[in-house]
């Protein structure tokens, strides 16, 4: 990399220590910074929404499958996303935003106490939060490969530098820097995707990209090839559903901290069109890659030697910074989520006069919490050496267990789930994981499809099943319930007014204080 590169990747990350200090000044108490009080405009979130679920590991991982597959890498990844969230944006979002609103929820887990009981709130935060923290080392991981391809920085060294940045201005600024980093972010990629898609149009010719399926690899214009089948699409289609609706923590913070819950539909609509519509900027100069680097045995280098070949000085710098908003506002989303599950539902279990805190001390609490959190990824990532740990953690681990993790979580706000209860919930969770590890361990040849889709499968026939066996639906559960159909009355006091049932961390005192 040129001193031109260098200038503009400080640059990006002297606007990052901006934003940060920027946003501490908005941070007073929890509630600023883990929802911003719903004072996020809803466009605002919804390009948060969407860019929260990129990260490098598309400059990496999936940059392989594209160079590897072709375009299937679209129909896999990006449109199951895309037309998930639509659904959800009618089903998920707005119910998202009056558990803040109604009920004064920090946290995603919070409401869980109360839906179910407190043992499976426990049991979801703690397998959500080992997870969380995979995956977001595969995520420092995959920054680090792409800091060694382009910069020849050594993985343990890009790691630190990338984590110790991200945890200086995640603590500081809570939500707020992370919902402005993710417009940022959104910035830079568009300026570099452009970029990158007239440079490769500029080295195949202006009819790009209609004309270049011939000359690709067979099967590399296709919907489904190679690894890519069409029980793998339909997996992720309903995996993706679930994740990027709430299950992913962090993406239900954006709707939780949009104004009302009409506003978080509006915001779930546009991340929905973006990623029906952008990803294609981005992945077909992936797809054209075969075309200009031919040969690589390593598909994960194939976007690094693309901008190699075709950017000139200071975009790469560009590109780099992309890859750095990428991982940092992903991983910061993460963290600050991760952080609201530690500070709300598991430490006040633990140690009960965490709750006792004042407003300044559990602010205190959650940004050290953040800084812990976010070392122990690191720590894991350094560990595992990256080989080959980007792919094999999104997509076998994150994207199969969430589904046992997120089924209760997400149908519980439903009203036609409103039978299912703790025992179901427990079930669903435990059957899910215990099918995930046969067929992930235990099954010899088990496809994609399988490690992905059987275990989401069985946690939602095992949620139905035992909730119509054994129903334990109660009044307190069924106003909670009805409680999230619409958005509070203009001037009601949230939790406290009118019939508004009381506030959902009331039943977690309730069963701490219990013999």
């Amino acid at each position: 990399m040129s001193a031109p590169d260098w200038i503009v990747v400080v640059g990006y990350f002297l606007v990052v220590v901006a934003i940060g200090w920027w946003s501490k000044n908005r941070i007073h108490s929890i509630a600023d910074f883990f929802t911003a009080r719903g004072q996020i405009p809803w466009w605002l979130s919804g390009v948060s929404h969407h860019m929260s679920g990129y990260s490098a590991v598309m400059f990496v991982a999936f940059a392989a499958v594209a160079y590897n597959d072709g375009i299937t890498i679209y129909f896999w990844w990006p449109l199951t996303i895309g037309l998930g969230v639509g659904a959800g944006a009618f089903l998920f979002a707005a119910r998202w935003n009056r558990l803040r609103a109604k009920h004064d929820v920090k946290s995603p887990l919070e409401y869980l106490t109360r839906r179910y009981n407190l043992p499976t709130q426990q049991v979801l935060a703690y397998s959500g939060a080992a997870l969380k923290v995979v995956d977001i080392a595969a995520k420092w991981v995959a920054i680090s490969v792409l800091l060694q391809g382009f910069a020849d920085i050594p993985l343990e060294v890009g790691i630190i530098f990338t984590g110790v940045a991200t945890m200086a201005y995640m603590t500081v600024g809570g939500l707020w820097a992370d919902v402005l980093t993710d417009m940022g972010q959104f910035v830079i990629q568009a300026v570099a995707g452009v970029a990158m898609l007239i440079a490769v149009s500029a080295e195949l010719g202006v009819d790009f990209p209609f004309t270049m399926w011939g000359d690709l690899p067979d099967g590399h214009g296709d919907p489904v090839n190679g690894s890519v089948t069409t029980w793998l699409i339909l997996a992720f289609l309903l995996v993706k559903t679930f994740e990027y609706n709430g299950g992913m923590w962090n993406l239900a913070q954006r709707y939780m901290a949009s104004p009302s819950g009409s506003d978080a539909r509006r915001a779930a609509l546009l991340s929905s069109v973006l990623w029906l519509v952008w990803p294609l900027i981005l992945f077909l100069p992936m797809v054209a890659a075969p075309l200009i680097v031919p040969g690589l045995t390593d598909g994960e280098q194939s976007y690094i030697e693309l901008a190699r070949e075709l950017l000139p000085t200071g975009l790469i710098g560009l590109m780099l910074a992309g890859f750095f908003s990428h991982t940092m506002a992903m991983v910061a989303s993460d963290s600050n989520v991760i952080t609201a599950v530690i500070t709300r539902d598991i430490a006040p279990v633990l140690v009960p006069r965490v709750r006792r805190l004042t407003d300044a001390g559990q602010l205190v609490f959650a940004r050290v919490t953040t800084v812990l959190f976010v070392a122990v990824s690191m720590t894991i990532a350094i560990t595992t050496g990256g080989k080959g740990f980007v792919l094999d953690t999104v997509v076998e681990l994150v994207a199969a267990t969430m589904g046992p993790i997120s089924i209760p979580l997400m149908l519980g706000l439903l009203p036609w789930f409103r039978r299912m209860g703790p025992t179901a919930a427990i079930t669903s969770w435990a059957g899910g994981l215990a099918v995930w590890y046969v067929v992930r361990y235990v099954v010899e040849d088990a496809t994609q499809a399988q490690i992905v889709g059987l275990p989401l499968l069985t946690s939602l026939l095992l949620y139905l099943l035992v909730g119509l066996l054994r129903p334990e639906e109660s009044e307190d559960k069924n106003a909670l319930i009805d409680s999230l159909e619409t958005d509070p009355e203009p001037g009601a006091g949230g939790a406290a007014a009118g019939s508004t049932p009381p506030p959902v961390g009331a039943g977690q005192d309730a069963e701490l204080a219990s013999p």
